[in-house]
């Protein structure tokens, strides 16, 4: 993470695909944007194509990783630098079932150690920035020093940037969907890691749902990170720039960015993408506005056309107000 970013999209599993960040892009020019989590055994192994392509205007854009080997690590890191990523992150924050199986994601937080020499096995083949997405702790890690020795000691293998979820992750008990909501948010541990740690990039994330509130934790921390607010809200994003970065740039409306991302769209159609897997992620388009549902419907639908969309916008759906 560049000392320019103050503000991303997080990783979100089954949603920040390639078609998502082209058409999150399309409202921010600034906002850093992430891949969805892969594991390093995939990108090693499986169909890289599919799994690490992206369009050259989605950068600034971080690669994801989930793993515990180093070797593995390191392997994925270098092919991921080979491929033009800003920087490479490792994922130590995922609850889900089938991530704590494979020994990563948020369990990592109980062996730093593991996380540490991932970091350093992975520094010594790529110039890449590194990064670690971490909670606050996992079920009985209950002190504050405890963060704190897990962010020392995977600072000293090299990393000094983190972006740190709020919450405590709790691996038994709770379903990920739960683990995003249901153990409460403690932003006074992340101000302070910030405090105790001056001299490392120090991100947060969790339960912030608006631009306003980026602001507010910009005045302690050095970035901030939304999830599922940009993803089903996803026109804050068109404020970004102007509110976060304090661009003289035009706040594009959303007739604009539905224009251009049809026009991916058709790019992307002509290379057998479904066009059901792109329409997919702008639902949320004209959340709030008068609309919205019959939006919804248009893409919903049992058949989905482009052409559809540019009749909405030719019949002026997209610019009625009330």
């Amino acid at each position: 993470m560049n000392s320019q970013t103050k503000f991303s999209v997080a990783p979100m599993m089954d949603w920040t695909d390639r078609h998502c960040r082209y058409f999150h892009r399309l409202m921010s020019k600034n906002a850093q944007l992430w891949t969805e989590m892969v594991t390093a055994k995939a990108i090693i192994h499986g169909d890289k194509n599919r799994l690490l392509d992206y369009d050259a205007q989605e950068h600034s854009l971080v690669l994801q990783l989930g793993g515990s080997d180093p070797k593995e690590m390191a392997t994925a890191a270098k092919i991921g630098q080979d491929w033009g990523y800003d920087e490479i992150n490792i994922n130590v924050g995922c609850p889900s079932d089938r991530v704590q199986s494979g020994s990563f994601g948020a369990c990592l937080m109980q062996t730093p150690d593991t996380v540490a020499q991932c970091i350093e096995a992975m520094g010594e083949v790529v110039d890449t920035p590194l990064s670690v997405k971490s909670r606050i702790g996992v079920d009985d890690m209950q002190n504050y020093e405890e963060l704190t020795n897990f962010i020392e000691i995977v600072n000293n293998a090299g990393c000094d940037n983190f972006v740190i979820h709020a919450r405590k992750a709790w691996l038994q008990g709770l379903s990920p969907k739960e683990n995003r909501t249901v153990p409460p948010l403690n932003y006074d541990w992340v101000y302070r890691v910030k405090k105790d740690f001056p001299k490392l990039t120090i991100g947060i994330n969790g339960g912030i749902t608006s631009l306003s509130e980026v602001n507010e934790h910009l005045s302690q921390v050095d970035n901030a990170m939304l999830g599922r607010a940009a993803y089903h809200h996803p026109y804050l994003l068109a404020n970004v720039d102007q509110e976060i970065h304090q661009s003289s740039r035009p706040v594009i409306s959303r007739e604009q960015v539905l224009l251009e991302f049809v026009a991916y769209m058709k790019k992307q159609q002509a290379n057998s993408v479904p066009v059901r897997s792109m329409t997919r992620h702008i639902l949320g388009l004209y959340h709030a506005q008068p609309n919205a549902k019959k939006f919804k419907r248009l893409l919903s639908g049992k058949v989905v056309e482009i052409d559809h969309l540019y009749q909405w916008l030719d019949q002026g759906e997209a610019f009625a107000e009330s």
